[in-house]
């Protein structure tokens, strides 16, 4: 989906805001030796919780002669989990390399943010977005959009809905107050992690609907 131009080899612990954490390991982990790093997450869900914190840590004190890099990822971080990351990430073991990927810098306590150099890598979007011309969505339109963008994220959904919105409101098309419940359903179903391009379908379906009867 969304290229990300890491023109430089990352040595030292820092964050990245993404657009996509899958994504963005499968670009990186290529450029780090398999031995010494690690991949630190939760398999169930995107939530960065306690245990994956405990996990980190542990991992952190095995001794190593050289470079250890552990990558932190989830779309979201539990407060306990970043409290307990807060001593090991000012004060990392020797040779030891913390880099938290994550797809908003609000994710984080201010306390995590401020330890650390950051990149912000999020890509807009609204070019995908923009491809729609809400005025004059049909069933090809739909189609196409949703072939084009049938692998993005929940974070990228969520972005598409937001700017679907702002579009529609743009143009002046007239929403239904049951379609305008849809957006913020729509939103709320991707948090709890439904799949976005259910989501997407039936938002563009309910929209093109709306135009029809006009």
């Amino acid at each position: 989906m969304w290229k990300i131009n890491l023109t430089n080899f990352i040595d030292y612990s820092s964050i990245l805001v993404v657009n996509d954490i899958e994504s963005t390991l499968n670009e990186l982990l290529p450029a780090y030796p398999m031995h010494s790093t690690r991949i630190i997450k939760n398999e169930e869900k995107d939530e960065f919780l306690l245990i994956q914190a405990t996990q980190a840590i542990k991992e952190a004190y095995i001794a190593t002669s050289e470079k250890k890099y552990i990558f932190l990822c989830g779309s979201t971080f539990r407060k306990e989990a970043q409290n307990s990351l807060l001593k090991i990430l000012e004060e990392p073991p020797k040779n030891v390399v913390f880099i938290i990927i994550t797809n908003s810098k609000t994710s984080l306590l201010p306390t995590i943010y401020s330890r650390l150099p950051y990149k912000y890598l999020k890509k807009s979007v609204l070019k995908a977005e923009s491809l729609l011309d809400i005025n004059k969505l049909d069933l090809k339109d739909i189609y196409n959009f949703l072939k084009e963008n049938q692998k993005i994220s929940k974070n990228e959904a969520k972005d598409i809905v937001e700017s679907i919105l702002i579009k529609a409101n743009n143009q002046k098309i007239k929403l239904s107050r049951k379609q305008l419940e849809l957006f913020s359903i729509s939103i709320r179903l991707l948090e709890l992690n439904s799949r976005p391009i259910n989501i997407l379908t039936t938002l563009l379906l309910s929209i093109a609907n709306q135009k029809n009867k006009h």
